[in-house]
């Protein structure tokens, strides 16, 4: 079946940011005190934003409320998402390409609203995607496929016509068995997983550019 939808990850697929989320973690549990564990961003990532900040005044005994948890980190990424993260290689070219072919196209992401918002904006690409989804707006994280089954639902798609494009090993193994298929976009951040990621996704790509190549194909094929 010809696919018609695409679902796009934003931190490590579009935006070349996930450094910072991993930073950010071992920063805010060092001003407050607290050595950061090994793995704890591995922990986090897989969390909604307010799940996260529940997991950090747990366990860590945080006197802060989760509100002010989520605004500090909020505010600690704010200037890089606002001003200097960039685009992951050939995703202004993919993106803008894939939109002309007339794919309907959104961004199903963790992060904050406001700040893929700006990020996708400054980068001008906002305007490629009919809106953007968090893990908050639907209340769970990427280990469950609530995310990508709304978007898919959103766009009027169904997932035998819908491509995830993720980098995560853990999104693309909910991905895959709610039956979409799945593109893996290489980010460096996940470099011991790529074999592992390879071998569940559909396709797997280095660059964004081979995206549009891979999809455009696959219509082309029938």
């Amino acid at each position: 079946m010809n696919i018609k939808g695409i679902i796009f990850d934003l931190d490590g697929t579009l935006l070349d940011s996930m450094h910072c989320w991993e930073k950010v973690d071992q920063s805010f549990l060092l001003e407050n005190g607290v050595t950061p564990p090994e793995g704890v961003s591995d922990i986090v990532k897989k969390m909604t934003i307010y799940d996260s900040a529940m997991y950090f005044k747990t366990q860590f005994s945080l006197k802060q409320s989760c509100e002010e948890i989520i605004d500090r980190i909020e505010e600690m990424v704010r200037e890089q998402y606002f001003y200097t993260i960039p685009l992951k290689d050939g995703a202004y070219e993919a993106v803008h390409h894939l939109k002309k072919c007339g794919y309907r196209m959104c961004v199903a992401t963790a992060t904050y609203n406001s700040l893929a918002h700006a990020a996708l904006k400054r980068l001008g690409i906002c305007d490629c995607f009919e809106f953007i989804l968090t893990c908050s707006d639907v209340g769970q994280g990427k280990d469950k496929p609530d995310i990508f089954l709304k978007s898919a639902e959103k766009m009027e798609c169904d997932t035998r016509n819908t491509v995830v494009v993720e980098d995560s090993l853990h999104c693309i193994e909910t991905a895959a068995d709610a039956g979409f298929r799945t593109i893996a976009v290489y980010d460096r951040i996940a470099k011991n997983e790529w074999n592992e990621i390879c071998e569940r996704s559909w396709k797997n790509v280095k660059s964004m550019a081979e995206v549009k190549d891979i999809l455009i194909k696959e219509n082309e094929n029938g």
